[in-house]
């Protein structure tokens, strides 16, 4: 009962800190033992990593659920196999309906990529957790990852000739090749703003709605500060519903723009 009455002023400390430092949050697991044992190497390097902290956090958990769901595979597959393999399912559908026949090598990226990014946006709606998405160092990790696997892939699939005589815009003809000056410095600029825009979309978006509950649950907890509860009124509760479809938008439009880029990149026959 003790430790229950004391997190209603470490809640108002580390809100009242994080409002003085940057965007408000709410307090999650690595802030409350920072806040409580800052002067400990351990609660440092947490704070310090903590985005970090909860990307490993969220791939572990999915390690463990894709160990679990296909560790005894059965013909007729039912409970957590089954519904795996409906969202594998859903995924190269989704995949190859954009990609065509080909697209089935890319599922197990992007079909990752859309799996672990929807975790983190909904991971910071459990009570002690945190999205990493909400860091622009996450969201530029992901991006730059895409990025460097589109070029790759262009060079593979296109060779270094055909790679370069796509970003020349692919000249024919006499326009064409007088244009080349023009061309080329556009399509290297246009691949650079790509994982420029993956980034700050996703960064932007959950960043918004975090700082929108965090918001909401420090002005619930403050209507009802002088009672000195563990607890405030759930102000939040409604725009939780919000991050929510949000947080499924953003995975999805990440996903999706990232298979484009693929498209893009691939020949042309393979469209």
């Amino acid at each position: 009962m003790h430790l229950l009455l004391n997190v209603f002023p470490v809640v108002m400390t580390v809100a009242e800190r994080a409002g003085a430092e940057g965007p408000p949050e709410v307090p999650n697991i690595v802030t409350i033992l920072y806040d409580q044992f800052s002067s400990y190497g351990f609660a440092q390097f947490l704070h310090h990593w903590e985005n970090v902290f909860f990307s490993v956090l969220i791939a572990i958990l999915l390690g463990v659920v894709s160990y679990v769901a296909s560790r005894r595979p059965a013909v007729i597959p039912r409970g957590l196999q089954n519904f795996m393999e409906w969202v594998v399912e859903g995924l190269n559908s989704f995949v190859c309906g954009i990609l065509g026949r080909e697209g089935s090598r890319y599922v197990p990226f992007l079909g990752t990529l859309f799996i672990y990014i929807l975790c983190m946006n909904l991971f910071g709606l459990i009570p002690g957790m945190k999205s990493p998405s909400s860091s622009i160092d996450t969201t530029a990790a992901l991006a730059i990852t895409v990025f460097a696997y589109v070029q790759y892939t262009g060079v593979r699939r296109l060779g270094i000739l055909g790679y370069l005589d796509h970003f020349a815009g692919n000249p024919r003809d006499v326009i064409g090749i007088l244009l080349v000056p023009l061309m080329f410095p556009l399509h290297i600029i246009s691949e650079l703003a790509k994982p420029l825009s993956l980034s700050l979309r996703l960064f932007g978006n959950i960043l918004g709605e975090d700082v929108l509950i965090a918001v909401f649950v420090g002005l619930g907890v403050t209507m009802v500060a002088f009672l000195h509860l563990p607890v405030g009124i759930p102000l939040h509760f409604p725009f939780v519903f919000l991050a929510m479809l949000t947080s499924v938008v953003q995975a999805l439009v990440f996903a999706s723009l990232s298979t484009i880029y693929f498209l893009m990149m691939l020949p042309h026959e393979e469209h």
